[in-house]
């Protein structure tokens, strides 16, 4: 991994209590989709210790001009409070990138994300690049949230799965007595029936999850009681919370 310079160039609001943070991509900076870097406090902003760094899973695709991270503001982590306050143009360094969670090669298998709130990030950047790659692959999210308004790159998503047809979205809002939008698609918790009803007839899926650390655990048991085999399913330790 290398450390590189970079400065925040723009902030926008992906969904409520939910913030996308832009920063320049500096030269030779490579990376594949779903990998993470450590965003570091630098220049007069520097600090030391855990709080001066914080680990994002990108969001952008590698071909971007940008480099995109978000996260969830919302009992925010000092790191989170000084990169939500500091000035467009702040310095910082970017140290990476490094994570596993990445696609497999083989693009006769088929994709399928299961990503619950903010854990659609790394996902967001594979789903990017997807739409840009000229070799198709046959993908497919489950993605849940309490409400529309939690729905981090919800438009976005829908807006891809128009444009590619090789791509699926099942959006599920488990909360809706809670939200003032309005909404016609699932509201169920992820269960078998909704596994089978986005991977059942996909040639040999492959399970990639990220999302609260539970939420992983109980989709993983939920994968098994569908009789999805360990073997493909990949999971990693979430970065960006």
């Amino acid at each position: 991994m290398s450390t590189f310079d970079i400065q925040l160039q723009e902030r926008e609001q992906v969904a409520h209590g939910t913030t996308a943070f832009h920063f320049d991509k500096p030269a030779g900076f490579t990376f594949k989709p779903g990998q993470a870097v450590d965003l570091i406090l630098a220049g007069p902003n520097a600090v030391e210790g855990a709080n001066g760094r914080h680990a994002f899973s990108i969001v952008s695709a590698p071909s971007e001009p940008e480099l995109v991270v978000a996260t969830r503001m919302r009992d925010s982590s000092p790191f989170k409070t000084a990169l939500d306050s500091l000035p467009v143009g702040s310095p910082f360094q970017l140290d990476g990138p490094f994570g596993s969670l990445t696609l497999h090669k083989d693009r006769a298998r088929a994709a399928v994300f299961i990503a619950g709130g903010i854990g659609i990030t790394p996902f967001m950047s594979m789903l990017r690049h997807a739409a840009l790659d000229p070799q198709p692959r046959s993908l497919s999210l489950l993605y849940s949230n309490r409400r529309p308004e939690d729905a981090a790159f919800l438009s976005e998503l829908q807006k891809l799965e128009l444009e590619n047809k090789q791509f699926r979205m099942l959006a599920t809002m488990t909360q809706m007595g809670k939200s003032n939008r309005p909404w016609q698609g699932e509201t169920r918790m992820i269960d078998e029936k909704l596994v089978r009803q986005i991977g059942g007839e996909l040639p040999s899926p492959i399970f990639y999850l990220a999302g609260p650390p539970a939420m992983v655990a109980a989709i993983q048991s939920t994968l098994n009681r569908a009789g999805i085999d360990d073997d493909d399913v990949r999971v990693e330790e979430f970065y960006g919370y």
